[in-house]
């Protein structure tokens, strides 16, 4: 079982390279934060491509591949969100963002929240997507089996796991990439971030150490999240700072069913912060 952590992490060699990342620069129109989008395990920063034409022109837009993904390799050592999170901040604080609009589809939010935690002068506020930190007991009893069978199936049981995510409702291109990227990954380098989010030392995907996380968490937050109970234990924990949104209906890749509806929603988020 993970150890809840209690201050920042200290740097690891999978927090010291820059990540391969989209950047669209400056807005030529005055707008609102830069925003920092995430995207969750298996996938990569090119998801949010139909999101670009939307946001850029009232905010720089950051789509990174996080490490393991992508362009981006994974370093030796651990990769937890908090330590995904900590290159993060060094990347950020490089090119001199300012505080970023941190949005996280999935593993993404975790990531997202990892970094509004332990570096919150980085962050103005976090968008959370399908973000699945609060894993109750059941989780815990099957998560190391699902560890096992991804070592020994690898390829297979990744794309099994998508294509129960997406559900019926995601769009057939967004279900093919997904599968076509996750059959492409090293199943280790899956397998070792899977662990990183729920089972290792420093984690916070499952829900106790993920009730105490969240209470760190001081910046304005939204959560959108695609299941009642899932949105009823995060207005339950998160506090009055977060505001909770259910999108039912919607699969796993709901950013990418509903690009144009996230956006607005984006852009309604940012002219709202104080």
């Amino acid at each position: 079982m993970a150890e809840e952590p209690d201050g920042p992490i200290a740097r690891g060699p999978a927090a010291t390279r820059a990540p391969a990342a989209l950047d669209t620069g400056r807005p030529a129109e005055a707008g609102g934060p830069p925003l920092l989008l995430l995207h969750g395990w298996g996938g990569d920063g090119a998801e949010w491509a139909p999101h670009l034409p939307l946001l850029a022109p009232h905010h720089r837009v950051l789509a990174p591949d996080l490490p393991g993904h992508g362009r981006t390799p994974l370093a030796p050592g651990p990769c937890t969100p908090r330590h995904i999170a900590a290159g993060l901040a060094d990347w950020l604080a490089t090119l001199a963002t300012g505080p970023v609009i941190a949005v996280g589809h999935s593993m993404g939010g975790q990531v997202a929240t990892a970094l509004a935690v332990e570096h919150p002068s980085l962050v103005r506020s976090v968008v959370t997507l399908a973000t699945g930190y609060g894993g109750g007991p059941e989780a815990a009893a099957r998560l190391p089996a699902e560890l096992a069978a991804l070592r020994r199936e690898g390829a297979d049981w990744a794309v099994r796991f998508v294509r129960r995510a997406c559900g019926a409702t995601a769009p057939r291109a967004v279900r093919e990439r997904h599968e076509r990227l996750v059959a492409a990954m090293d199943p280790e380098v899956l397998a070792r971030l899977r662990e990183g989010m729920y089972l290792a030392a420093g984690s916070f995907g499952l829900r106790p150490a993920a009730e105490k996380y969240l209470r760190r968490r001081r910046c304005p937050a939204l959560a959108v999240h695609t299941s009642p109970s899932a949105a009823a234990w995060e207005r339950a924990v998160a506090g009055d700072r977060t505001r909770v949104l259910l999108w039912e209906g919607r699969g796993h890749y709901l950013h990418e069913e509903r690009p144009a509806e996230l956006a607005a929603l984006l852009r309604e988020w940012s002219a709202a912060l104080p």
